[in-house]
Protein backbone atom coordinates (compact mmCIF):
# COMPACT_ATOMS: atom_id res chain seq x y z
CA UNK A 1 0.00 0.00 0.00
CA UNK A 2 1.19 3.45 -0.96
CA UNK A 3 0.06 7.19 0.59
CA UNK A 4 0.76 10.16 -2.17
CA UNK A 5 1.00 13.60 -0.80
CA UNK A 6 1.04 15.97 -3.73
CA UNK A 7 2.37 19.46 -3.05
CA UNK A 8 3.28 22.81 -4.98
CA UNK A 9 -0.03 24.00 -6.05
CA UNK A 10 -0.97 27.45 -6.29
CA UNK A 11 -1.48 30.47 -8.34
CA UNK A 12 0.28 31.17 -11.80
CA UNK A 13 0.30 33.66 -14.66
CA UNK A 14 -0.33 32.23 -18.13
CA UNK A 15 2.84 31.82 -19.86
CA UNK A 16 4.61 30.85 -16.59
CA UNK A 17 5.45 27.56 -15.27
CA UNK A 18 4.80 25.54 -11.93
CA UNK A 19 6.03 22.48 -10.83
CA UNK A 20 4.37 20.38 -8.43
CA UNK A 21 5.72 17.27 -6.59
CA UNK A 22 3.99 14.05 -5.29
CA UNK A 23 4.95 12.10 -2.09
CA UNK A 24 4.75 8.65 -1.61
CA UNK A 25 5.21 6.35 1.94
CA UNK A 26 5.97 3.03 2.10
CA UNK A 27 8.94 0.66 1.07
CA UNK A 28 6.99 -0.17 -2.52
CA UNK A 29 6.68 3.38 -4.36
CA UNK A 30 9.31 2.30 -6.53
CA UNK A 31 7.04 -1.02 -8.05
CA UNK A 32 4.12 1.22 -8.73
CA UNK A 33 3.30 3.57 -11.82
CA UNK A 34 2.69 6.10 -11.72
CA UNK A 35 0.00 8.96 -12.88
CA UNK A 36 -0.92 12.80 -13.10
CA UNK A 37 -4.14 13.78 -13.75
CA UNK A 38 -6.59 16.94 -13.33
CA UNK A 39 -10.12 17.68 -12.89
CA UNK A 40 -11.37 20.61 -13.55
CA UNK A 41 -15.15 22.26 -12.18
CA UNK A 42 -18.03 20.06 -14.63
CA UNK A 43 -15.47 18.10 -15.83
CA UNK A 44 -14.00 14.65 -15.91
CA UNK A 45 -10.81 13.73 -14.54
CA UNK A 46 -8.39 13.77 -17.16
CA UNK A 47 -5.41 11.53 -17.31
CA UNK A 48 -2.01 13.99 -18.24
CA UNK A 49 0.78 11.43 -18.09
CA UNK A 50 2.52 8.58 -17.12
CA UNK A 51 5.55 6.83 -15.62
CA UNK A 52 6.33 3.59 -15.32
CA UNK A 53 8.17 2.03 -12.47
CA UNK A 54 11.77 2.60 -12.89
CA UNK A 55 11.16 5.96 -14.89
CA UNK A 56 12.69 4.75 -18.30
CA UNK A 57 9.28 5.16 -20.00
CA UNK A 58 6.56 8.12 -19.95
CA UNK A 59 3.44 8.38 -22.48
CA UNK A 60 1.46 12.12 -22.13
CA UNK A 61 -1.54 13.39 -23.28
CA UNK A 62 -2.16 15.31 -26.70
CA UNK A 63 -3.14 18.46 -24.66
CA UNK A 64 0.23 18.63 -22.43
CA UNK A 65 2.63 17.02 -24.19
CA UNK A 66 5.94 19.18 -25.08
CA UNK A 67 4.44 21.30 -22.18
CA UNK A 68 4.80 18.86 -19.17
CA UNK A 69 7.19 16.16 -18.08
CA UNK A 70 7.15 13.77 -15.34
CA UNK A 71 10.09 12.68 -13.68
CA UNK A 72 10.35 10.51 -10.84
CA UNK A 73 13.25 9.73 -7.93
CA UNK A 74 12.40 6.30 -6.66
CA UNK A 75 15.39 7.17 -4.02
CA UNK A 76 13.40 9.62 -2.78
CA UNK A 77 9.99 8.49 -3.07
CA UNK A 78 8.92 11.14 -5.14
CA UNK A 79 7.18 12.20 -8.49
CA UNK A 80 6.64 15.54 -10.20
CA UNK A 81 4.82 17.13 -12.76
CA UNK A 82 7.27 20.00 -14.30
CA UNK A 83 4.39 22.44 -16.42
CA UNK A 84 5.35 25.24 -18.67
CA UNK A 85 3.53 27.32 -20.88
CA UNK A 86 0.48 27.40 -18.61
CA UNK A 87 -3.20 28.28 -19.86
CA UNK A 88 -5.94 29.38 -18.40
CA UNK A 89 -7.21 26.27 -19.44
CA UNK A 90 -5.04 24.47 -16.98
CA UNK A 91 -6.66 25.22 -14.28
CA UNK A 92 -7.81 22.72 -12.20
CA UNK A 93 -7.17 20.12 -9.34
CA UNK A 94 -4.00 18.07 -10.15
CA UNK A 95 -3.65 14.42 -8.55
CA UNK A 96 -1.21 11.74 -8.55
CA UNK A 97 -1.81 8.12 -8.55
CA UNK A 98 -0.36 5.29 -8.14
CA UNK A 99 -0.77 1.77 -9.26
CA UNK A 100 -2.19 2.15 -12.60
CA UNK A 101 -1.13 2.00 -16.22
CA UNK A 102 1.61 4.41 -17.64
CA UNK A 103 0.69 4.26 -21.32
CA UNK A 104 -2.87 3.86 -20.96
CA UNK A 105 -4.47 6.63 -18.78
CA UNK A 106 -7.61 5.39 -17.20
CA UNK A 107 -8.26 6.59 -13.53
CA UNK A 108 -9.86 3.43 -12.89
CA UNK A 109 -6.94 1.13 -13.25
CA UNK A 110 -5.10 3.48 -10.33
CA UNK A 111 -5.37 1.99 -6.97
CA UNK A 112 -3.88 5.13 -5.16
CA UNK A 113 -4.83 9.12 -5.18
CA UNK A 114 -3.21 12.12 -2.95
CA UNK A 115 -6.04 14.75 -2.21
CA UNK A 116 -5.47 16.88 -4.85
CA UNK A 117 -3.41 20.65 -5.12
CA UNK A 118 -5.08 23.57 -6.68
CA UNK A 119 -3.56 24.99 -9.72
CA UNK A 120 -4.99 28.28 -11.22
CA UNK A 121 -3.72 30.20 -13.94
CA UNK A 122 -4.72 33.70 -14.47
CA UNK A 123 -4.32 36.19 -17.79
Amino acid sequence: QVQLVEFGGGSVQAGGSLRLSCAASGRTFSTYAMGWFRQAPGKEREFLAGINWSGGLTSYSDSVKGRFTIPRDNAKNTVSLQMNSLTLEDTAVYYCAAGGSWNHGRARDYNYWGQGTQVTVSS
